[in-house]
This record gives structure tokens, C-alpha cells and sequence, in this order.
């Protein structure tokens, strides 16, 4: 066995450095590529004219998310999960075409998020507003990419933000896509980094003599640690004939650093307490399939499964199905489902059984086993000539959800979304 776990262990050590090496060399070709395509520009002789940057398209979207249970990893796997989460956000599309008539864009995305949690609230309980208690939680993006619609060609790359009182993340990565000369047949490759920092927030009775004990202190005494993302993700797509879509996608990750929540207790069977501790490192490999079939001009099924493996031992099935029926040419009904079920971390154990030899442990029941439903509605209006008399007013889409976690978790999500163009 030991043999075993030691060939293992070669093998992702080979795959993590393969990644990393993947990822360096990937971003060293990308500048040279894009440094190549400057000189060409000044090289060549320009005949195509060249547009100027135009607005294509906005998205407007609301969401509001509500949630109860009885198991949160603040105070060791049990005690009140209620939190509520109103967002909003938007992204916005201009595009160009270069001097060789291949279609320049550029998106834009911003999203902010406004919390409470309950849970959070635990972390000192004797302050009237813990740390995150409430918070916001802004993320930003920006993506360009280039498709030549001669060749079939696409490269892009992404720059990424995100921020909440506890952590700050920076991203970036590339892509690429190949489409096929009668664009039945698509291939697509992604390359995201995402270098986090975690500030180490204690629960209040295990902090060190010390340690600053304010709800919003500075950074000052209180330690950053890394967590750092390598996502891969191949994508391939078909149009099988008029009526059937399929895509097949594998999107392997690899993760280092600080991967444990610091302020999550964790309580042992003989009445001891800690904070979570959890590997520094995980692999995860997800395999999934989307199909869309066209039943008839009003009825369309929209349906995904996921297979999930990581080598902390949890494995998930993920299904879902969604119907779009055409009421009208401007109306339309989206009746959705899904499920999800998964089996528990190695080193997860509820409220008072984690052993106090155990190398790893948590309480967190987002790693534990479980199934899940989540059911919804939505309804959606389109029409070429605009909404209330604003041309551009494209589409507005409201949608409903149910979740229902075997745990015990239950929740609610509303959202809005609106299209300009």
C-alpha cells in the first residue's frame, strides 16, 4: 500500500509540475504571439479599412439568495446557516475589426455582492459584528479576444479581480479556439491563474495572546497566506445534425496553498477544539457532456451531466435538465432541474467525532455526503423591435429556484437579467 500511495503521490507531483510548466510556457507564447502580431501590423501592407470600436451588447443582471440550515463549519458543524445575498451586475461587449478584418473584442464584467451570514457572525461571538458578518464581496473582469473568421481561429485572454474583507484574488488566463470551415464542429482551450491571498481570521477563543480582537482591524497582526489556482478546461462541440448539439468538456484543476477556512472550528470526541486543517493541495477532474435537442419550433430540452473525482476523496454526479417552450415568438417558459450527489471528503466528520490524531479534519458539510435538488422557473421575453418602446431593449429574462440539501440546508435564489443591444 505504501509502494502504492508513493506511485500516487509521483504521479501528481508529475501532473502539478506539468501544469505549472504548462502554464508558464503558455503565457511566454502568448507574448510572443501578440508581440509577432504588432510587428505584422506594422510590416504588412494594409488595405482592409479599419472599424472603429461599437457598442454590441449589455447584460444587466439582479439576483437575491436566501438560505437557512443547521450545520455551519463556524462554530464546528452545527449552529444556524442562515444568510441572505443580494447582487447585481453587468457586462458590456465592443468589438472592432482590426486591419486584417478579424473581429477585435472586448468585454467587460463587474459584479458586487452584499451578505449577511449568521454563521460568520459566530466567529467572536461576543462582538456585536463579527468579522464578515457583513460584507461585500466585487469581482471584475476583462477579456479580449481575436477571431478570424477566415481561418476559423480565436485567441483570447482574461484578467481577473476579486475581493472580500478576508481574501483578494488576482486572475488571468488565455484561450483558443478552433471552429471547423463549415462551423459544425468547435474545439476550445482555456488556460486561468488565480493567485489568492487568505487573511488568517481566528475563531475568538482560540487566538493567540495578542492577536487583535476588533471587528474591521487592520491587517496589521494578523497574516496573509497563498492559495493559488491552475485551471485547465478542453471543450468540444458538434452540431450532429439540425435538431442535436453536443459538447464534451474535461476541465482539470490543481490547487496549493492555504485551502482550509481558518475561522472553522473543529470539534474532537474527547471535547478538544481547533481550526480546520485540511491538505495543501488538491487535484480535482471533472468530466461533463451537454446536449441540446430540438423537439419542434417551440420546444427545446437542454440537458448536462457532470462526473467530479479529486484526490481528497470526494466523488459527485451532477444532472440536470432544462425545457425551453415557446408560449409565443416573443414568449417563452424554462421549467429546470437538477440533482447532485455526493460522497464526503476523507477527512470530514460531524460535530464531535473528528479524532484528535487525525492529520487532516473538518466539520465543513459542504465536504461531507450528500444529494441535492435544485428545482426552478423561468420565463423570459424576446422581440427584435425592443421592449416598452426602447429598440434596443433586446430581452428580459425573471427566474426562480428551489435548493434542498439531504443535510438539511434549504434555499432560495431570484434573478433578473435584461439585454441591450
Amino acid at each position: 500500500m505504501a509502494g502504492k500511495a508513493a506511485a500516487a503521490a509521483d504521479v501528481t507531483e508529475l501532473i502539478v509540475y506539468l501544469m505549472k510548466k504548462l502554464v508558464l510556457s503558455a503565457g511566454l507564447l502568448a507574448f510572443l504571439w501578440t508581440s509577432s502580431l504588432k510587428a505584422q501590423g506594422v510590416a504588412d501592407t494594409l488595405t482592409s479599412p479599419v472599424r472603429k470600436l461599437t457598442f454590441e451588447e449589455a447584460n444587466f443582471v439582479s439576483s437575491y439568495y436566501s438560505q437557512t440550515g443547521n450545520n455551519a463549519a463556524v462554530t464546528g458543524g452545527t449552529g444556524s446557516e442562515k444568510l441572505t445575498d443580494v447582487g447585481g451586475g453587468f457586462n458590456v461587449t465592443f468589438s472592432m475589426l482590426d486591419r486584417k478584418s478579424r473581429k477585435n473584442s472586448f468585454t467587460l464584467d463587474a459584479s458586487i455582492e452584499k451578505y449577511t451570514s449568521a454563521s460568520s457572525d459566530q466567529i467572536d461571538p461576543a462582538t456585536v459584528s463579527s468579522a464578515s458578518r457583513t460584507d461585500e464581496h466585487f469581482y471584475p473582469s476583462l477579456v479580449w479576444s481575436r477571431k478570424n473568421e477566415k481561418t476559423g481561429h480565436t485567441f483570447g485572454l482574461s484578467a481577473a479581480y476579486s475581493t472580500e474583507f478576508d481574501y483578494k484574488s488576482y486572475g488571468g488566463g488565455l484561450f483558443y479556439t478552433k471552429t471547423t470551415p463549415d462551423n459544425n464542429s468547435e474545439f476550445t482551450a482555456r488556460l486561468n491563474v488565480f493567485l489568492d491571498t487568505w487573511k488568517i481570521i481566528l475563531p475568538a477563543e482560540l487566538r493567540p495572546e495578542g492577536y487583535p480582537t476588533g471587528a474591521r482591524e487592520d491587517s496589521e497582526g494578523i497574516p496573509y497566506k497563498p492559495r493559488n489556482s491552475y485551471n485547465l478546461s478542453f471543450g468540444y462541440s458538434r452540431v450532429i445534425n439540425p435538431d442535436l448539439q453536443m459538447m464534451l468538456m474535461v476541465d482539470p484543476s490543481y490547487q496549493e496553498g492555504l485551502l482550509s477556512t481558518p475561522f472553522h472550528r473543529v470539534y474532537f470526541n474527547d471535547n478538544s477544539l481547533r481550526v480546520e486543517k485540511l491538505p495543501g493541495k488538491r487535484m480535482k477532474l471533472p468530466a461533463s457532456i451537454r446536449a441540446n435537442y430540438f423537439v419542434g419550433d417551440r420546444l427545446v430540452l437542454r440537458s448536462f451531466y457532470r462526473f467530479y473525482a479529486d484526490d481528497w476523496g470526494m466523488t459527485a454526479h451532477t444532472a440536470s435538465l432544462e425545457t425551453v417552450f415557446k408560449v409565443s415568438p416573443f414568449f417563452s417558459v424554462t421549467p429546470h432541474y437538477r440533482f447532485n450527489a455526493q460522497t464526503g471528503i476523507d477527512d470530514f466528520a460531524p460535530y464531535g467525532e473528528s479524532s484528535p490524531v487525525s492529520e487532516y479534519y473538518t466539520s465543513d458539510f459542504d465536504l461531507s455526503k450528500f444529494s441535492s435538488h435544485f428545482a426552478g422557473l423561468g420565463f423570459r421575453f424576446s422581440t427584435p423591435g425592443g421592449i416598452l418602446g426602447v429598440s434596443s431593449w433586446k430581452s428580459m429574462e425573471l427566474r426562480y429556484g428551489y435548493y434542498g440539501r439531504s443535510t438539511g440546508l434549504k434555499a432560495h435564489i431570484v434573478s433578473l437579467s435584461v439585454q441591450f443591444r
